[in-house]
């Protein structure tokens, strides 16, 4: 062949092909392109209001902060106030999520608590904590009788108010059901203000969840009978002091909430949520 033919025949299939290529989006009967390229997801939109927990309110903001930068067209708002609170303002319908530590029929009538649906979101593990003074007079474990002696008004302690559902969890694991005594002076329900209320007084004793227990917080935790409140002993079975996390909506959510729901429970934010201290639910 000589070479004129033979380039000439070349240049024929590249355009054969060209026009190949040119077709393969061309759409079907159906209106959908053939090679899938024009199939597109329409970004959310829309608002996101929940209250509730504190001990959950963390790892709900940095989820929500990540949830956001996939879907910057949803505004999420997040408010603390106690289990109670966030029970109360959901089954009202002021809010589209009540965070809660324990479950609706704990704080609700029956019948408000029906109308709710518990989408459950994670493992909270809720740790004593004491005074760094504390800890240096050798204090790194105590029995659940000695707890249960401190924190039913034998020795004074840092409380929370009886909507607390970090409470209602504390009393029931870690006190065996005894009634907390109240210390009006020294009561909160916000884990925060808690723990800084630990932190700066002398003798001080109180409880928090192990989310707030990730950086240097000043304060030291305590075993009970031995054994270290960490994610790994909850998660085998041995630390008792543990419960679920609730998200709870009035009914099934939109599609807004529902897709939060689903972020925050993935799998693809579970490393996440350990490395803040809560636990993956399917592990226990």
């Amino acid at each position: 062949m000589k070479l004129k033919k033979f380039i000439a025949m070349m240049a024929v299939t590249a355009m054969v092909a060209g026009m190949a290529t040119g077709c393969g989006g061309v759409k079907s009967d159906s209106g959908s392109d053939s090679t899938g390229s024009d199939t597109k997801t329409e970004s959310l939109s829309g608002t996101i209001t929940a209250a509730g927990s504190s001990a959950l309110k963390p790892l709900a903001d940095d989820a929500a902060d990540s949830f956001l930068n996939e879907n910057p067209d949803v505004s999420i708002t997040i408010d603390a106030g106690g289990s109670g609170e966030g029970l109360k303002q959901v089954s009202e319908g002021t809010v589209d999520i009540g965070n809660s530590d324990v479950a609706a029929e704990d704080k609700l009538d029956a019948d408000k608590a029906k109308e709710l649906v518990d989408h459950q979101v994670c493992v909270i593990t809720m740790a004593p904590i004491v005074n760094e003074d504390v800890a240096k007079a050798g204090v790194k474990s105590l029995t659940k009788d000695q707890l249960i002696s401190i924190f039913t008004g034998k020795t004074t302690n840092v409380t929370r108010p009886g909507s607390s559902g970090t409470r209602a969890t504390f009393q029931k694991y870690a006190l065996d059901g005894n009634e907390e005594a109240s210390n009006a002076s020294m009561e909160t329900d916000d884990s925060g203000v808690l723990l800084t209320n630990v932190k700066d007084t002398k003798g001080a004793i109180g409880y928090v969840a192990l989310s707030y227990l990730t950086g240097d917080a000043g304060v030291e935790t305590v075993a009970i009978d031995g054994v270290e409140p960490t994610l790994e002993n909850t998660y085998s079975g041995e630390y008792p002091v543990w419960t679920f996390e609730h998200m709870y909506t009035k009914g099934e959510p939109n599609e807004v909430v529902s897709a939060f729901l689903d972020y925050i429970t993935g799998d693809k934010y579970g490393s996440q949520m350990e490395k803040l201290g809560y636990g993956v639910s399917s592990k226990m």
